[in-house]
């Protein structure tokens, strides 16, 4: 066959062409997106907007990937990001060929006073020759009025992609249309759920499941680093008692309670293998789309939370590191993003904070206490969620927009690698570099007697959490990084408390106000960062303001049930 000639489009030294790709959840579009362009995608915020997309520069035309559509009140960001898109002439409806005309229904009045044309994905499951595609596409973009084509987003040919670029320039304005008149794609015989998608559908297993990964990656990853601990931190004695003899502020940066080489150890062995170890899992769930099935699974039962199937998943991404969580929330839409920043600050333990958590526990002989303190974070993180979050999430006609599940398929090793690697990159381009700069103010605060002062007044408010004066060092160290929750409660040898907490409600109530009161400074920079400063400070001081009260509750009911 003969290829198809490129059409004339403007010269890349001009401005490009514009073409915004919208469509629902997992049908494809990042995929061929990618597979247009051949070149990775830059994340980039639209101005105006509060939207992040991904664009993909393919010589002439700039294809921007909005964020998939997945519940009701998501369509109402993209037709605000698409009022600020001025020169995105054209629109890419992109639908799957299983649900075409009802994807069609969606997304048809978000394309309004724009040029459009359609990409119809997953051609590889459609059941009809060459003749019968080419008959049924004649009588889509008859009736529609604008181009249609037909496409494998994972195949993409270079006979597909001229066509697409082609049609780009003859898009036209979506005539109407009643989504009953046009021919399925496929056949309407819906295939009978076998066992493990019935399993699937059980929302507490698919709950199971779900936590599944932040279990497997603390627990194998903090076994690993136990045995490993002692071994490196010989290796680094020599060098902490060279470190030791320096003049007092390097002594204090480098070696002292918050040096950088003193928490080496901690840093390498129990957050890295943790966020390696969770990564891998998730990107597995991720690539099979086992995900996308969970959280479909669960959105009855997370939505009256405000928070959406996918909105879970970054939560859950947050067990192993805030950080990448957060970022990860740039596909989010509009308030939904906020809301879902707003669940990882409050409710994600850390891959620093839960290993500092349990020692502690383990060191007041409580270990126990770990299954309590989860409970207590789970239970508030709900009920604070449920009362910020905006109505228009937590409305019950805030419905998933998919009218068929994800498809399971094998894992995409090569996409595993990447989300890995991704994490991993943010990890020590944006976290590592925050951290150093924590340990370096922090021993300066010390050194200065800044930080003495700080706790001396914060140790007349402990009183309100029925703490002692001395919980307030640990609840202020571990406000600002989650690990210095142990360095303030744990001797030197890390096998006892050093603050007296005189019961298992004390030990629970310092635990959780030093967890929960604020977000880590990694995390709250990086909330600035993406959102604004103004939004990360509003989000901490309402934050602060609910973990205090519920520690308040903790704490004085928690005595109460105990006299009794």
């Amino acid at each position: 066959m003969k290829s198809k000639e490129a059409p004339n489009l403007p010269a890349r030294n001009k401005i490009p062409l514009k073409v915004m790709a919208i469509g629902l959840e997992s049908v494809g579009k990042t995929s061929l997106l990618s597979a247009l362009s051949k070149r990775p995608g830059r994340s980039e915020g639209i101005a105006g907007s509060t939207l992040y997309c991904e664009t993909f520069a393919d010589d002439d035309i700039d294809w921007v990937d909005a964020p998939g559509l997945l519940r009701d009140s998501d369509t109402e960001t993209i037709r605000e990001t698409l009022s600020h898109i001025p020169e995105a002439e054209v629109v890419l409806l992109v639908a799957r060929a299983d649900h075409a005309a009802t994807d069609i229904a969606y997304l048809a009045p978000l394309a309004k006073d724009k040029r459009a044309l359609i990409a119809i994905t997953f051609r590889d499951k459609i059941g009809l020759d060459a003749e019968q595609q080419r008959i049924r596409l004649n009588r889509w973009t008859e009736q529609l009025g604008v181009p249609v084509e037909l496409i494998d987003g994972r195949a993409v040919s270079d006979n597909d992609r001229l066509s697409l670029r082609e049609n780009v320039c003859k898009a036209a304005a979506l005539g109407n249309f009643m989504v009953d008149a046009l021919p399925s794609w496929v056949s309407e015989t819906q295939d009978e759920p076998n066992l493990w998608s019935r399993l699937l559908g059980f929302p507490p297993l698919s709950l199971l499941l779900l936590f599944a990964p932040a279990w497997i990656a603390v627990t194998k990853a903090n076994a690993l680093a136990d045995r490993l601990f002692d071994p490196l931190a010989s290796l680094l004695a020599p060098l902490l008692d060279r470190i030791a003899g320096l003049t007092t502020p390097f002594a204090e940066m480098l070696g002292g309670d918050y040096g950088v080489v003193a928490m080496f150890p901690f840093l390498l062995l129990y957050a890295l293998p943790t966020i390696v170890c969770f990564s891998l899992l998730i990107g597995f769930y991720k690539s099979t789309g086992l995900m996308d099935r969970i959280g479909q699974g669960l959105h009855p039962w997370i939505r009256p939370f405000g928070l959406g199937a996918r909105d879970l998943t970054r939560v859950i991404m947050g067990f192993g590191c805030n950080v990448p969580a957060v970022i990860s929330t740039r596909a989010c839409h509009s308030c939904s993003r906020s809301a879902c920043v707003s669940a990882i600050a409050f409710g994600s333990a850390c891959s620093y904070q839960l290993p500092a958590t349990l020692a502690v526990f383990a060191a007041a002989g409580m270990s126990w206490m770990g299954m309590v303190y989860l409970a207590a974070l789970g239970i508030t993180s709900l009920i604070y969620l449920r009362l910020t979050t905006p109505k228009v999430l937590r409305d019950a006609n805030n419905r998933l927009l998919s009218p068929k599940q994800s498809d399971l398929r094998a894992p995409n090793w090569k996409g595993i690698c990447r989300e890995v690697l991704g994490t991993l990159r943010m990890f020590f381009v944006t976290a590592l570099p925050i951290f150093i700069g924590i340990c370096f103010a922090a021993a300066i605060l010390k050194v200065s007697g800044f930080l003495n002062l700080i706790v001396q007044y914060l140790g007349k408010v402990m009183i309100v959490f029925n703490l002692s004066a001395d919980a307030a060092v640990p609840v202020a160290i571990g406000s600002i990084r989650k690990d210095g929750l142990a360095i303030g409660l744990l001797d030197s040898e890390w096998g006892a408390l050093k603050v007296v907490l005189e019961s298992p409600v004390q030990v629970l109530t310092a635990v959780y106000l030093a967890g929960v009161l604020l977000p880590c400074l990694v995390t709250l920079l990086t909330i600035g960062r993406e959102m604004g400063g103004l939004i990360a400070g509003k989000l901490a001081l309402r934050q602060a303001a609910w973990a205090a009260g519920f520690s308040i509750v903790i704490a004085w009911g928690g005595a109460l049930i105990q006299a009794f």
